[in-house]
């Protein structure tokens, strides 16, 4: 045996260390990152009681100001689209004085805004009553603070509007609040109104 027989040889063997790291260095030579495989790694066991959420107030608290933040950011991004397009026009009522409508037109709106319309008086006042209903969940105790939000939505209506709203509007909120006041104090019932 010939010391270049025993060199040779110590080179061919190689202990299991060694020989995982030659595959590591060829594979990464002739691979992407992405082909090696993923070494997997035990984790310490955790209480699954631990990952349970226990203050719903601090969760609903973040729900509430994420939503406030992308309301505020939609409304932003309307009123600066709308701004761009009306520029011209100091309130919507002014908007709306320009449309010219067909006869067809015209006789339609006039029957959605009947007293037996879908936006009329009666229909209109009683999804408004629904809805503020369904949001405080039938307690009404609410009924005030709902009668005031309604208020003040059509306050700002009417600021956005930039003029006094057709009468229809203010039938349909007096009537809204008639309604909410006899839910209040229980004259009706929930499905009454």
């Amino acid at each position: 045996m010939s010391v270049n027989g025993i060199t040779s040889a110590n080179s061919s063997y190689t202990t299991p260390q060694t020989t995982a790291k030659t595959k590591v260095s060829q594979t990464t030579n002739t691979a992407d990152a992405k082909d090696i495989g993923v070494v997997y790694e035990t984790s310490s066991k955790t209480d699954d009681k631990s990952n349970k959420i226990k203050d719903y107030s601090s969760v609903v608290a973040t729900m509430k100001k994420e939503l406030s933040t992308k309301n505020e950011q939609l409304q932003n991004l309307v009123t600066k689209l709308l701004g761009k397009q009306a520029g011209k026009y100091t309130k919507l009522a002014d908007l709306f004085k320009d449309i010219q409508a067909d006869p067809a037109t015209i006789e339609q709106a006039q029957k959605d805004i009947a007293d037996d319309g879908y936006w009329g008086v009666e229909q209109t006042s009683d999804r408004l009553v629904s809805m503020a209903q369904a949001l405080s969940g039938g307690d009404t105790s609410k009924a005030d603070t709902l009668i005031a939000a309604i208020k003040k939505g059509f306050d700002e209506a009417t600021e956005a509007w930039g003029d006094k709203l057709p009468d229809i509007c203010q039938k349909t909120i007096d009537a809204a609040v008639k309604k909410m006041e006899a839910w209040r104090d229980g004259t009706t019932s929930e499905t009454d109104a």
